[in-house]
C-alpha cells in the first residue's frame, strides 16, 4: 500500500505513520484494526471479501472468523461507527465489506512497510510488532513448572505481571486483551507471562499460592536479563507486583496498579454478613468453574465487563475456557479470596499510579483508596466506568492510557 493519508470526517488516516488522527490528535487503534481499516479505505471503490481482509492482515497465520469480526468492531468504533449504523463501514450481506464514507488523499509518500513492526525507520519503531512478531520463550522456577514469557515491542521495558486468563498466544485477538497489548507496547517493550495453571505455562503444577506467583515474576525478570524497570499489575496481578515491588525495591523504577486490590474477598469481610457473602460468592464460583455452566460463566463475565454486549460476554467466556482447566480456575478463585498483601504495602518505595473504575463492578473503588492509603510514594486516579476491565470504546480507555504514558515520561 502506498505511504498516503487518507482524509474523511474528521479524520486523517496515516497509513505511513501508522497513525490515525481525529482533529489532529491521535487515536489510539490495535495494529489489526488499523491495518483492517486501511485496506478498507485504500480499496473503498469495491466490496472487499472476507477472505481478502483475512489474507491481508493476517497474511498466512491461520486466525478464525471471530478475529475478523472483532477486529472489524474495533476499526469501526476509532472511527465512530458501529455495526448499526454502519456510516462509515458498511456490511454487504454474503459479500464481505466496503468503505462508504468520501474521502481524499491529502499526502502522498514512500511506500509504508508491510505492517507496524515490519517497516523501516522511525514511524515502525513506533507501534508494537504484533502477535505475529513477539517472541515466546520459557523458564523454568525452583519447583520445575514451566513459565511461558513474551516480548513484543522496542523501546523502553515494561513489565507486567501476571494475572487470571491470560493466554500469550490467544489475546491478540480477543476483544478481551488485544487493545491492551496494542497499547502498552507502544513505544515500548512490552515484557509479559502466563502464570503457572494458565495460558502456556505448565497447568499441572506441584504447589499454586500466592507466594508462588511472586517467585516466578522473580523467575521471569531473571530468564529476561531485566535490571531496572517499570512494573504494571492488573486485577490480582497487582497484588503480586506490590508483593515484587516490597521484595525488589532495588529493580522496580515505577509501579502502575490497575483494577487491584491489597486483599481478597474473604480477607476483607468485616462482619458476618460479608463473611456469608464471600463464602457463597465463592461457593457458586466453584459450582459455575466446576461445571462450566453457562449461566454462571456469563454473569461472571457481565462482572468484569457489565457494559459489555452480549456478544463480549460471549467472546469473554470462549476466551477463559482456552486459558485453563475448570479445576484452575476453581483453585485462582479460592486463591484470590485469600489474598493479602496489607502489611507490606508500605514497603514499596518506588513512585506508583494506581488507576481504577470509578464504579467497579468485580472490584470496588474502596480497594483503590486502600492501596493509595497503604502505599507511601502514591497518586491515585479514578477513572469514569463500571469496568474492570477496560474496553476500548470508552473514553476511560483513552485516559487510562494517557496517564501510563504520562506517568512512565516523567
Amino acid at each position: 500500500m502506498a505511504g498516503e493519508t487518507f482524509r474523511f470526517e474528521e479524520y486523517e488516516l496515516d497509513t505511513a505513520g501508522h497513525q490515525l488522527r481525529r482533529g489532529g490528535e491521535p487515536v489510539h487503534v490495535e495494529p489489526r484494526a488499523f491495518d483492517l481499516l486501511c485496506h478498507l479505505v485504500a480499496y473503498r471503490d469495491r466490496v472487499v471479501s472476507k477472505n481478502e481482509l483475512l489474507d491481508e492482515v493476517w497474511g498466512d497465520r491461520f486466525v478464525s472468523e471471530a478475529a475478523l469480526t472483532t477486529a472489524l468492531r474495533t476499526a469501526r468504533l476509532a472511527i465512530g461507527d458501529t455495526g448499526e449504523q454502519q456510516r462509515l463501514i458498511r456490511t454487504v450481506h454474503r459479500r464481505g465489506y466496503q468503505f462508504v464514507a468520501p474521502a481524499s488523499v491529502v499526502r502522498s509518500g514512500p511506500a509504508a512497510g508491510p505492517g507496524p513492526g515490519l517497516g523501516v525507520g522511525a514511524a515502525a519503531a513506533r507501534e508494537p510488532a504484533g502477535a505475529d512478531h513477539q517472541l515466546i520463550r520459557f523458564c523454568q522456577a525452583e519447583d520445575g513448572t514451566r513459565i511461558a514469557y513474551a516480548t513484543v515491542g522496542t523501546g523502553p521495558p515494561l513489565l507486567k505481571a501476571a494475572n487470571w486468563m491470560s493466554h500469550l498466544d490467544l489475546e491478540w485477538t480477543t476483544p478481551v486483551w488485544s487493545h491492551w497489548l496494542a497499547g502498552l507496547a507502544r513505544d515500548r517493550r512490552l515484557i509479559r507471562y502466563d502464570e503457572r495453571g494458565c495460558g502456556l505455562s505448565d497447568w499441572q503444577v506441584p504447589s499454586f499460592s500466592f507466594d508462588d506467583w511472586v517467585d516466578d515474576l522473580d523467575t521471569v525478570v531473571e530468564a529476561a536479563g531485566l535490571d531496572r524497570f517499570p512494573l504494571l499489575g492488573v486485577s490480582q496481578g497487582g497484588a503480586v507486583a506490590v508483593a515484587y515491588a516490597a521484595r525488589r525495591p532495588e529493580r522496580v523504577t515505577r509501579l502502575i496498579l490497575a483494577g487491584a486490590y491489597a486483599q481478597g474477598r474473604q480477607v476483607r469481610a468485616r462482619d458476618d454478613a460479608e463473611r456469608a457473602a464471600a463464602a457463597l460468592d465463592l461457593e457458586l464460583a466453584r459450582v459455575g468453574w466446576s461445571i462450566q455452566d453457562p449461566s454462571f460463566l456469563q454473569v461472571f463475565a457481565s462482572q468484569f465487563l457489565p457494559d459489555g454486549t452480549p456478544q463480549d460476554w460471549e467472546e469473554f467466556i470462549a476466551f477463559q475456557r482456552r486459558t485453563t482447566s475448570p479445576a484452575n480456575g476453581v483453585r485462582f478463585l479460592e486463591e484470590f479470596a485469600r489474598i493479602d498483601v496489607s502489611a507490606i504495602a508500605h514497603r514499596v518505595a518506588c513512585p506508583t499510579l494506581i488507576l481504577h473504575s470509578r464504579d467497579d463492578a468485580r472490584v470496588p473503588a474502596a480497594q483503590a483508596n486502600e492501596l493509595a492509603a497503604l502505599i507511601p510514594d502514591s497518586r491515585l486516579v479514578l477513572l469514569d466506568s463500571r469496568n474492570h476491565l477496560l474496553t476500548p470504546s470508552e473514553p476511560a480507555w483513552a485516559e487510562f492510557l494517557t496517564r501510563i504514558d504520562a506517568f512512565l515520561t516523567e
